[in-house]
């Protein structure tokens, strides 16, 4: 079983809101330095780099905001929480990402057209060195959290600095190729690559929080635990119609319940309750809804999604 569902909402939001605090200053730190290095050396890798942090830094300040407004309670307006606004948060992402690449593949094309002579490239290569290894490290933290979680702001932001990383890697080498061969279409093509990765982050960003705002069906391990959990009584014979998705800290489980018709309205009541605690123990995060049928009496459901429900598997 995932660690992904153990924690409860509580010890997930404190998770996140401890990781996007360091997301936010590590954003800020490498802008600083960043754009420092590029006013002194003029190198388009490395105002490709800086575009890239410039953008995490926005993100950052967005995935911050975001975790803190899916953690509040239901209300009276929104009675599922407020989860997706997490979801919301990783698709500005995508989309800050798609516009930072455009950018830097123009700029690299036009540093091809015109090309320039780098200045202070020794000053480049310790930035984006210091640079890596402080993406690295907070790219690691991230990594652990979203071990013990399954925030999908948190993971889209993580996307960010992975592509960080290989941006920076790929501006050492422009940096160091042009100041080795005294070649500047060496940096231009660093920021190509730049480009590409990032295009190639923002579309694995856009994936995750498309299914978390389309109510994707959690993996089928998860699905397969719920059911063994709640048919470790033998009173409760089998699950139909069961539903799952997720919404920032909280998933949301649906089921029917089989129960043997032979048992009093309090015995089934009883084994109900039982039920819904063992999944609760697994996935401290969830909001439940049970529906009890009689063995072998259950009535078709209608509406919405009823010949959907009476198709699909568990």
């Amino acid at each position: 079983m995932a660690k992904a569902y153990s924690l409860s909402v509580e010890e997930s939001v404190a998770l996140t809101r401890r990781i996007t605090t360091l997301s936010v200053a590590t954003a800020l730190v490498l802008s600083i330095l960043k754009a420092g290095v590029w006013l002194a050396s003029g190198s388009v890798s490395v105002l490709a780099s800086l575009a890239d942090s410039g953008l995490d830094l926005i993100a950052a300040f967005g995935t911050f905001a975001a975790v803190r407004y899916a953690a509040a309670p239901p209300d009276a307006e929104h009675r599922f929480g407020h989860g997706k606004a997490e979801a919301f948060a990783s698709l500005v992402q995508a989309g800050l990402v798609f516009a930072s690449a455009a950018l830097i593949a123009q700029e690299a094309v036009r540093h091809f057209i015109e090309p320039h002579r780098l200045e202070h490239m020794d000053w480049g290569l310790a930035v984006m060195a210091a640079s890596t290894v402080l993406t690295a490290l907070l790219v690691a933290a991230q990594t652990r959290v979203l071990k013990r979680t399954r925030s999908v702001a948190v993971s889209g932001d993580r996307a960010h600095y992975v592509a960080d990383i290989a941006s920076n890697l790929a501006a050492l080498a422009a940096i160091g190729a042009s100041a080795l061969f005294g070649i500047g279409g060496f940096d231009a093509a660093g920021g190509l690559v730049v480009a590409a990765l990032l295009l190639w982050g923002a579309v694995s960003v856009f994936r995750q929080a498309s299914d978390e705002l389309m109510d994707r069906e959690l993996p089928d391990d998860a699905r397969a635990r719920i059911v063994a959990l709640m048919t470790a009584d033998r009173r409760l014979t089998g699950v139909h119609q069961l539903r799952t998705r997720a919404a920032g800290p909280t998933v949301h489980i649906q089921m029917h319940a089989d129960l043997d018709p032979e048992l009093s309205l309090e015995s089934a009541h009883q084994v109900v309750v039982a039920a819904e605690k063992r999944v609760l123990e697994a996935f401290p995060n969830a909001d439940i809804i049970i529906h009890a049928d009689p063995r072998g009496r259950a009535e078709p459901h209608g509406g919405a999604f009823a010949e959907a429900d009476a198709a699909a598997k568990v």
